[in-house]
Formats: C-alpha cells, structure tokens, sequence
C-alpha cells in the first residue's frame, strides 16, 4: 500500500491486487484523538481509495486488509499518515514592486510552510515561505494575478485558500542621462506599459542643495543650472490611470567638467616634447591635451593637471587645447595656446676646404631659428664652435684630419634636435722633403716620411714622352723603366679612400743617369794600342772604358766618342764596355765586346845547327800563342815550319851562309804577332878530302880541302891514349900534330871554327890507325868512317 496524495481532510491511497481477495476494508484511526476512526470497505476491483472527512493536521494509523469470499482476512499491511494543516485565508495581497506580490495571512496550526501561486491565464509562479506575509517574485507588470495560499506540513499541502485577485504596480521608466553642457543633465527614458505620467527628481548625491523635481507625459527633461563636475542622483517612476506610482529608478549621473583654467605650455629641456599645465577642474577625471599645427594633432591623456605631448615637430607652431572629461562627457576645450617648438636642424649642409687651409661650413635656414651654432670637432678631440645669425661659418683646418661637423638652431624654445654628424676629411698632407737616389739610369728609388691622413702614397715620375706611376702604401717607392738621359718631373701624392688624393703636392725634377753608350766599333793602332769607338747621347757625360781581362783591368777616359787604351798586354783576352757618367749620375756598361791582344813573341829563341843542313830552332812560349811559324831566309832560299810545339828542325839550310831568323805567334783566332830576332849565320861547309900523313917520327899532319880560303878549321884526333886539337891559321888547308902516340887507332874530325872555337860535331869523321915503328910513328892506315858518330 502506498500513499500517493495527502491534503487537510484527505489521504488518497493505492495497493496492489492479493490474490484470492474478494474485497478490501481500510481502517483510519486517528493517533492522538480518542474516537475518531475511519472505516470504508472495497470490492476485489478496487486497487485505490481516497479517505476523506479527516481531521487536518492529524496523524492516523492506516490499516489495509486482503478478505476472501469467506470474510476471513488474507493479509493485512500498516502505515502512518498525517494529514496536511487547515486550509489559510488571505487577509489582503497587494504590489509594491512591479514584479511581485506581497501576501498576507493567519497563522495555520501544525502549518511549517506555506505555498503562494500567482496564477495568470495558463502560467503559474509558485514560491514556498515559511510565515507571512509572503512575496511571490518573477512577476509581469501591471498584469493581473489570482493569488491563492496553501498550508505545509510533513503530511502534504493543503487545497489552495479562495483565490484575490492582485494587479502589479507599473515597471519603472529606464532611465539614461547625459550632461550637454557642464550645467545641466539630459534624462531620457522608454515609455512604460499602461503609465498615463512620470515623476523625474535630481538632488546631488551628496546631499548638498535641494530636490529638484519635474512631473511629466514626456519621456525626457533636462534639468539646468546644475554645478559643473557634480555627480547627482535622479529618480523616476510611473503611475497609472488609477494614480498608483510604479516602481522607481535610481541614476547617477555626473555633470560634465568646465573646461581647466590657467593653461600653460612649457618645453621639456628643449626636446620635441612639450609640458601642458592647468589649474584642476571640479570633477573631472582625465584631461585630454590636443596640439594642432595644420592637419597635424597630437594629443596626451592624463589624470593629473600636466601633460607632456610628445612627438612634436621641430619648427612648427602649434594651437594647444586642454578638455576635461569625466564619465559625463567632455568640457569645451580651453582657449588655443599658441606653441611655437624648437627649430629643426639645419638641413643641407655642405663642407668645403679652400686652398688656404679653411673649412666652409655653409647650410640653409630653417623655421624660428632665431641663431645657430656649429661644432667642429677633430679626430685628435680638439673641439671648437661658431656662434653666427647667418647660414655660414669657416674654420681653421689642418690637411689630413677628419672633422666632425654638426650644426645646430636655436630660438627661444631652446636647440634644434641633433641633426646629421658630418665628418669631413681634409687631403692628407703632401711628403714633405722627398728623397730621390738614382739606383740606375732607368730606376729612382724615392722615400719619404709618412704624413698625416695617408693610407696610400703615389709617385709620379713624368716627362714629355710619358708618365710613369708608383701606387704603395710604404712610404718608399722604386720607379723603374724610367728612360735614361731624361729629365723627369718627380711628385709624391698621398692618397685616402675618403678624400682621394691631393694633387696640391709639390714636385721636384730628377734627371736620369745617361743611357748606355753602344759600342761601334773596336780599331788596333799598335801593338798594344786599341782605339774603341762608340756613339755618344750626351754632352754632358763622361765615358770611362774598361778592358777587364785575367790580366787586369785598363782604362781610359773621354768626354767624345772615342777613347785609346793603351800598354795592354800581349796574349790577353778583355772584356770590353763603356759607360756614361754625368752629374746625374752613371749609366748601365755598354754591351761588352771582346777583346784579343795578339800573341805574345816568345822571349827566347835558339838556334843550334844540327847538321850541315840541318838546325834545331827552339823557343820559350809566348802568352796566347796557338802555333808558331819559323822562317830562316837568306838570298839563296827560306827554310821554314809551322808548329804546335816551341821547337822546329829546319832542314834545307845552307852552310855558310847569314840567315835572317823571323817567327809568327799565332792565336786560336788567327791574331798574329810578327817576331823578329837577331840574324844566324849557319856554320861553315865541312872540309872534304881529309887525311892524315906522318911527320916525323912522333908527328902527324891533316890535310883537308877547305870550302872557303877564309874560313879557319880545328882539328881533333881521338884516341884511346889521348885526344889531340889542333887550330892552323886562317887560310891554312892543314894543321900539324907533333908527338903523337903511335899504335893506336884515332878518329879524325875536321870542322869549321866559330867565333867562339866551338866545334861542330856533324863533319865527317874518319879512323885512322897509327902504327909504330920502333917508338915513332911508322904508318898511318885509312880505316873508314865512323858513321855512328854522325848521330
């Protein structure tokens, strides 16, 4: 058995169907009323019933029975119910807000809470409170509801209480305002549903001054002569046809600011930035700063009494305005304070150097500089300015330096921004007191000191028929494949990647040393006499010629075209070249062209007469000799040679006879020196037919054929037991040899005498033998001859 319903007077139940029941019998008994029961019966097809006629706010024991066709009971199940308090009775309901209802009651026994509806048409809003009044909330406005109240316990709810009908007051009017000046409030609202009049009220919210109020069939009003800068509070509410006022609305609105006073506009330590100032407003909150130059604005928001505006422009004038605001609106801006900001930097700068070391530092105007001042600072930090009204300055400048140049505009707002550093760099300093040494007639090494500013040096060597360029960054430069014998125009220029060159440098003139003399020909005027001959290129030049050989050196010296050499050795090989020298300097030698002496003639001669026809002619060497020829010539023929060697055999000679003796050295090349010497005479011819006749006892004579009555002979006779000479006078045909000894076998020679009696071994020897008779000579016997001895 369950319980599925409970009211005041009623408990609706519902079981389930037992089987084998014919029928049901209920029994409620009141728990805490003595008499009070309840007792209803149900057929089999019966599963719910309602228990009505009960005592609201009573528990009762419930009782359900099962009961056979017999009347005996089944079964039977229990349950404990209360029921709900009495039904309230509303004492009066009534609306004070347009979406509720306020209800009011007496108090029902046993009731721990009670349910309120607010029934319209098909919608209902219920809400549960605990004691009156009661208020049901969510409701429509000016509508109207059927109020009904019931009363709750644990058991349930009671049947609604007789229904009041209740009508919501008006909605309040939404109000929105605004402050269109600084004295007064514009309020506005939407019409509201079934409202025939507005009320409007406005006091300052702090309660300063008095109410003002305004009732109105329009939907807006503006009140005026309100305080500037004031928060005011405004109410407003509606009322019907009947004259009930509606819900009321509450707004806050404050009256815009009057505009600041007292403005004042100040720069910020000469920057593009400018302080605004002004006495505060009454109740503004922020401030609004708007500087205006043509179609320019710029504008700063602040909630103090300053402002800085930033980013202003450099030579401008500028209308500035303040505005106060608040949540109100805005103020009239102030009357435009005119602000006039510092002077831009001078634009189009432009820097040159004169020629007598100065800086023009020129620039065009700008807007309100009033004067302008340049600084000049150098690279070694000296640092110096020029103050002028005018749009130029000059300044004392040194070469090879960089300056930084910046110029700047001032007028009463202080000084222009820094605009664009320019740095200039002067020229470097030209080398000063260059040095140039000529290496060659075709080279000058030039050297100088290293000046300020230069990164790079060039020399410059020119003349008519050219130029000739050096480019180093050494303070030293070689010029080479210069032509010799010129005057060349020397300069040394330093050089900087930021200014260039300075072509200002002062040049100086070098001549070259003389252009190697070519050597034309080489003549022999003597033996030891050599003329060299060459083509001259400068009258001012000296020509020096040297022979340079293994033998020494020779010189000799001319100021034409043509120089002797002489006492060169005999036999000698030299080099020889020429070369120029003047004041600027001396010339590379000449080409060499070799030199060879003729042979030297050899120092000694000797000639020996070998035979009678025959002579040995030897000599010592001459210096450069290759080969030699001997020539022994006489009116009756030449005997001659030609030989590697230093001696000769010259056969074919005649005897007797004065020969002239002559002899050619003869080098490789076919130099020959002709030599002379003293003249030879060859030796007498042999006597012929000679023999040997005893004289005497211990005597032999010789007798010959002389060739020539005039020549003188000596005779010789060899033995083993002596050796016997004998010279006859001159023209005599026979020379006698006294005590001789006899047995022995003597050779016999014959031969011409010479100045000096020399003997000459090639005539003929003859052997004789020498007999004895007794102790003299007996005969004398022809024995040949000694052919042997001849070699």
């Amino acid at each position: 058995m369950s319980i599925y319903d409970v009211t005041s007077r009623s408990i609706y139940l519902r079981w389930s169907k037992f089987s084998g029941a014919s029928s049901y019998r209920v029994t409620a008994t009141a728990v805490n009323t003595v008499g009070h029961s309840l007792l209803a019966h149900f057929s089999d097809g019966t599963l719910k019933s309602t228990l009505t006629s009960l005592i609201p706010n009573t528990v009762y024991a419930i009782q359900a029975e099962a009961i056979d066709k017999n009347g005996i009971t089944l079964a039977e199940t229990r349950t404990m119910q209360s029921t709900a308090p009495d039904v309230p009775v509303i004492d009066q309901a009534y609306s004070k807000l347009s979406s509720s209802i306020t209800v009011e009651w007496r108090a029902v026994p046993g009731a721990t809470g009670y349910l309120l509806a607010a029934q319209d048409g098909d919608s209902c809003i219920e809400t549960v409170v605990t004691k009156s009044p009661g208020t049901v909330m969510g409701l429509e406005p000016a509508t109207c509801y059927r109020i009904t109240i019931r009363s709750v316990n644990a058991g349930g709810k009671s049947r609604p209480s007789p229904s009041r009908k209740t009508t919501t007051v008006l909605s309040a009017p939404i109000l929105s305002a605004s402050s269109p000046s600084c004295d007064s409030i514009a309020v506005s609202w939407k019409a509201v549903y079934m409202a025939v009049g507005f009320s409007v009220s406005l006091m300052r919210s702090d309660g300063l001054g008095k109410m003002l109020k305004q009732n109105t069939t329009n939907t807006s009003f503006i009140f005026s002569n309100l305080d500037p800068g004031t928060l005011y509070t405004i109410k407003a509410y509606a009322w019907n046809a009947n004259g009930l006022p509606g819900d009321d609305f509450t707004y806050n609105q404050r009256t815009s600011p009057k505009a600041p006073a007292d403005v004042q506009v100040a720069f910020s330590n000469g920057a593009l930035r400018a302080t605004v100032s002004w006495m505060p407003a009454e109740g503004a909150l922020t401030y609004s700063v708007t500087a205006s130059s043509g179609l320019l604005k710029l504008k700063c928001n602040t909630s103090s009494s300053s402002c800085v505006v930033p980013s202003l422009q450099c030579g401008s004038e500028y209308s500035v305005s303040v505005t106060a605001h608040n949540d109100a609106g805005s103020s009239n801006p102030t009357d435009a304070v005119s602000l006039k900001t510092i002077p831009c930097a001078p634009g189009n700068v432009s820097i040159e150097d004169d020629e007598h070391g100065n800086l023009l530092v020129s620039w065009f105007r700008v807007n309100f500089g009033h004067y302008y001042v340049v600084f000049v600072k150098s690279d070694d930090g000296l640092e110096v300015y020029c103050n002028t009204s005018h749009t130029q300055c000059l300044f004392q400048s040194d070469c090879g330096f960089t300056y930084f140049v910046s110029v700047f505009a001032y007028n009463n707002a202080g000084q222009s921004p820094l605009g664009d550093v320019f740095n200039y760099t002067t020229a470097p300093c030209c080398p000063s007191n260059f040095r140039a040494v000529l290496v060659s007639s075709d080279t000058v090494e030039v050297s100088w000191a290293p000046v300020r500013g230069a990164e790079m040096y060039e020399t410059k060597a020119a003349s008519w028929r050219g130029t000739v360029l050096c480019n180093d960054t050494a303070t030293a430069c070689t010029l080479s494949a210069l032509r010799c014998n010129t005057r060349y125009n020397v300069t040394v220029y330093s050089f900087s990647e930021a200014r260039g060159s300075n072509t200002s440098c002062a040049s100086k003139y070098v001549t070259t040393a003389p252009c190697s003399p070519e050597i034309k020909n080489i003549s022999k005027e003597a033996l030891s006499v050599i003329s060299v001959h060459w083509q001259s290129n400068n009258e001012e030049a000296t020509y020096i010629v040297t022979a340079r050989g293994e033998a020494g050196l020779w010189h000799c010296t001319s100021s034409g075209n043509s120089c002797t050499l002489i006492n060169l050795p005999c036999g000698s090989a030299f080099s020889v070249s020429v070369i120029a020298r003047s004041p600027a300097g001396q010339s590379l030698p000449s080409y060499s062209v070799p030199l060879e002496t003729a042979p030297c003639c050899p120092n000694d001669l000797t000639l020996t007469q070998v035979t009678q026809s025959v002579t040995n002619v030897t000599w010592s060497v001459g210096m450069g000799a290759h080969t030699y020829a001997t020539t022994l010539e006489s009116p009756k023929g030449q005997a001659k040679c030609h030989t590697l060697q230093n001696y000769c055999l010259l056969g074919c000679i005649t005897c007797g006879t004065n020969y002239t003796v002559s002899l050619k050295a003869i080098s490789e090349t076919g130099l020959t020196s002709h030599c002379t010497y003293q003249g030879y005479s060859s030796s007498a011819c042999c006597p012929s037919g000679v023999k040997l006749y005893r004289l005497g006892n211990n005597g032999i004579r010789v007798y010959w054929q002389a060739s020539e009555e005039t020549i003188s002979y000596i005779t010789d006779l060899r033995g083993s037991k002596g050796n016997f000479t004998c010279s006859p006078s001159s023209g005599l045909s026979y020379c006698d040899i006294t005590e001789i000894p006899c047995g022995d076998v003597y050779t016999a020679v014959v031969s011409p005498a010479t100045a000096k009696s020399l003997k000459f071994t090639f005539c003929p020897k003859k052997i004789y033998s020498v007999t004895c008779s007794g102790s003299s000579v007996g005969m004398v016997i022809y024995r040949g001859k000694s052919s042997a001895e001849h070699v």
